[in-house]
């Protein structure tokens, strides 16, 4: 069985866990909203309010004026996330992080040692509760694609097992929204064609799915069928490390894109580090409003794990891309990885020029932050961005 577990409004639940005070009332975590900021997270008591990520402070206020509104703390997140894997490697080596709060992992080697998949994901689920005081919904499948949607339908605090035996069943009422890929522009095609379950597109012949949606209409057809033949890659036998944002609305502004891009570097240059990794292609991706994506990626003459490096290169990838219609996905990534110790003579090379100055911040930055919990540092370009959103 495969295990993934994700962390509930995780951005806000960290700060009502350091400020107690806050619990039960309704918390925006994000830019002010007199300089244009956006809702970076919202607990679940803003969301009943129709509040949503990315959504423009100002109309969140609108929606619900007695939010509170909070500044992202990203190295606390970080330090959080990293005790938050301290846990899952009790278990298991074999985990894939998505993000800062949700990973995949394969505990098959592990069931001897701890008990089934079912006793470790609530063991775990359980640690984390009672260690860091933050909860987790958590889903069980015998793959990923089936644990990703079982985390995802009762949350929060949520615990979902759906049995080998179970997997067509679990599927068949659900959605076409459930499936990975499946956009607006999708979920129209879909519409004309009457399919509203994924019980309904697996009865489609795989021809009629190819010839409405090309190569991706193969993918959805088998997703539907519960086949997903991924394997849970640790970051350090991964070929790239990434993270990206679906938003709940499509988003034209180009300052609210840029404070969703510059998180997305934060949490891929913090895994780095964690991995003890160095890339050298840095990517951006964007997902447009009528499903159409487009990548974009540069090379860098030295690999790095560097912070504002990797912000420098993909931020320069985004203003280079016109926005002919608004964004409904963001995505930043870095490939071309090295462990740190094989590129020990680049290192060398990396100090001596002008990256050893941001490398030593961050290395700073990580040591103070994850021996002192409430500790929050800024880079330069993240305290501007934060004041511009």
């Amino acid at each position: 069985m495969i295990i993934h577990i994700d962390m509930d409004a995780f951005f806000a639940s960290v700060e009502e866990l350091d400020q107690p005070e806050l619990r039960g009332k309704p918390i925006i975590v994000g830019g002010a909203a007199e300089s244009r900021g956006v809702v970076a997270a919202a607990n679940y008591v803003a969301r009943k309010q129709g509040i949503h990520s990315a959504m423009p402070t100002s109309r969140a206020l609108r929606l619900c004026p007695q939010a509170i509104r909070l500044p992202v703390r990203m190295a606390r997140y970080i330090e959080i996330s990293h005790q938050i894997r301290a846990i899952f490697g009790r278990y298991t080596p074999i985990i894939e992080p998505l993000s800062l709060d949700e990973a995949f992992l394969d505990v098959r080697g592990s069931e001897r040692l701890y008990g089934s998949a079912e006793q470790i994901a609530r063991r775990i689920k359980l640690e984390i509760k009672t260690e860091l005081g933050l909860t987790a919904s958590v889903g069980l499948g015998v793959n990923k694609f089936i644990a990703k949607i079982a985390s995802d339908l009762d949350k929060p605090d949520g615990f979902v097992l759906v049995p080998r035996e179970q997997t067509q069943s679990f599927l068949d009422p659900l959605p076409v929204s459930r499936l990975w890929g499946v956009g607006k522009a999708t979920h129209q095609i879909f519409d004309r064609l009457g399919v509203q379950t994924m019980a309904q597109v697996r009865q489609l012949p795989v021809a009629v799915m190819q010839d409405y949606f090309g190569n991706h209409g193969q993918q959805l057809w088998q997703l539907a069928q519960g086949i997903d033949e991924r394997r849970v890659v640790p970051e350090r036998q991964a070929k790239s490390i990434s993270h990206e944002t679906t938003f709940a609305q499509d988003i034209s502004n180009r300052q609210a894109l840029l404070a969703c891009l510059m998180d997305l570097t934060e949490q891929v240059s913090s895994r780095l580090r964690h991995a003890e990794m160095l890339g050298r292609t840095v990517q951006l991706k964007l997902r447009f409003a009528d499903f159409k994506s487009i990548t974009r990626s540069v090379t860098l003459d030295k690999p790095t794990q560097t912070t504002e490096v990797l912000w420098q290169a993909v931020s320069k990838l985004f203003e280079q891309c016109t926005l002919s219609q608004a964004v409904r996905l963001i995505g930043m990534g870095v490939s071309n990885l090295h462990h740190e110790t094989e590129r020990v003579q680049e290192q060398a090379e990396l100090f001596a020029t002008i990256d050893s100055r941001q490398q030593a911040l961050d290395e700073l930055a990580d040591k103070i932050n994850n021996r002192f919990g409430k500790s929050t540092l800024h880079r330069a370009s993240s305290t501007r961005r934060s004041a511009d959103s």
